[in-house]
């Protein structure tokens, strides 16, 4: 028998700051090498695959490894810790590799370990995603949508069983119902789909003729699609159950519809709010005045003050996107722009000229902006 005053981590040859996953690894190593199945016979090799199974038990626990460090191998013991060096922890000597490797081969082979089932198991369908352009309008207020998608739909002929209605199904007599076979290489045990019934586990006498015993057949989808309003590019709508039938009666997969909302041609979105610009003359940004802004629901009257700067942001409370998320409703942000007029008659010219010369005769700073700038101008040459 081993002394049980050995040292836990030398067994594994890992230092004691390790990691759970590098004495995991390096326990795998140990086993690789040690275990009886590969070492038939050799005492010397059994008795040290048991000694780095308990010292694995021990320092693979949070718990039991704090009492180990604390206070020794027989405290880790009694706290429920692996039953001394002779024993494995419920594990015993026969234990097989399957049994101690079981998650790796799970990552593997798809599921689980070498020694389990997976009878009667049903291939649920996939979930399918569906792109769908909108117009602001759209979007915003919510729409109703007819779309066509192809998929796989329950067949109508045989009610998705993928039997006819006279014909009887029976375990598969290869894999006795579950799906898989084990094949043996070596000292490893590998489960693979029963290539008898290709994993379902069951065997159809007299298949549908329409789906060849499917359940399910492929053609393009008409669904009636509800889009709530507030929604935006980006996001999703999930429609249960919508997406591509599973096999044989499985549950279907879900439809996903991806909002694309289309730029528009006057306003921008970000997120409940709205942003868009209007023109103005020179008269009315002086003068000031009313001008129409379009809204979603409609034109509102906007007010300019007198003496209106271009690029000037006006907010209208609620004039936004009602939100999906919540009640509130965004904001419109209208930015004026005072726009040059152009193609101006021999007249028009004159009367211009004749108010420039007016603004500089008259002793006031009509030009704020551009007074301010010269000033600027000013003091930075004067100080080079």
């Amino acid at each position: 028998m081993a002394n049980q005053n050995k040292d836990l981590y030398k067994i594994l040859g890992v230092e004691k700051t390790a990691s759970k996953e590098d004495i995991k690894k390096a326990f795998r190593k140990l086993a690789m090498k040690l275990h009886p199945d590969r070492n038939p016979d050799d005492k010397e090799a059994e008795e040290k695959f048991k000694e780095a199974k308990a010292a694995y038990d021990i320092l693979s626990d949070d718990q039991k490894r704090a009492t180990y460090d604390r206070f020794g191998f027989d405290a880790a013991k009694g706290n429920g810790g692996a039953g001394g060096f002779g024993g494995f922890g419920g594990g015993g000597a026969g234990a097989s590799f399957s049994d101690i490797f079981g998650d790796m081969f799970g990552d593997i082979f798809g599921g689980g370990g070498a020694g389990r089932t997976n009878a009667n198991r049903q291939n649920r369908g996939r979930d399918l995603a569906y792109e769908l352009d909108l117009s602001l309008e759209e979007a915003v207020s919510g729409v109703e949508k007819t779309i066509r998608i192809p998929t796989f739909v329950v067949c109508d002929n045989c009610n998705g069983s993928g039997a006819t209605e006279k014909s009887t199904k029976h375990t598969c007599s290869t894999c006795q119902g579950s799906g898989q076979v084990r094949m043996q290489q070596g000292f490893f045990s590998i489960a693979q789909v029963c290539p008898t019934c290709n994993g379902k586990g069951e065997i159809i006498e007299n298949p549908c003729e329409k789906c060849h015993g499917a359940g399910r057949v492929h053609e393009q989808r008409v669904l009636d699609v509800s889009i709530p309003a507030g929604v935006d590019t980006g996001d999703r709508v999930r429609l249960q159950g919508k997406g591509e039938a599973g096999e044989m009666g499985a549950p279907a997969g879900d439809l996903f519809i991806e909002i694309r909302v289309r730029k528009h041609a006057i306003f921008t979105r970000d997120g409940d709010d709205l942003y868009c610009e209007m023109p103005i003359s020179i008269a009315t940004a002086c003068l000031g005045g009313e001008i129409e802004v379009p809204t979603l629901d409609g034109k509102v009257a906007l007010n300019i003050p007198e003496e209106t700067q271009t690029h000037k942001t006006f907010r209208l409370r609620g004039k936004g996107v009602k939100s999906v998320r919540s009640h509130s409703t965004g904001n419109l942000f209208c930015k004026v722009v005072v726009e040059t007029p152009i193609n101006l008659s021999k007249h028009q010219k004159q009367l211009l000229e004749e108010f420039e010369r007016s603004l500089k005769d008259g002793g006031k700073r009509h030009a704020p902006k551009e007074r301010g700038f010269l000033d600027s101008v000013k003091d930075f040459f004067d100080n080079l």
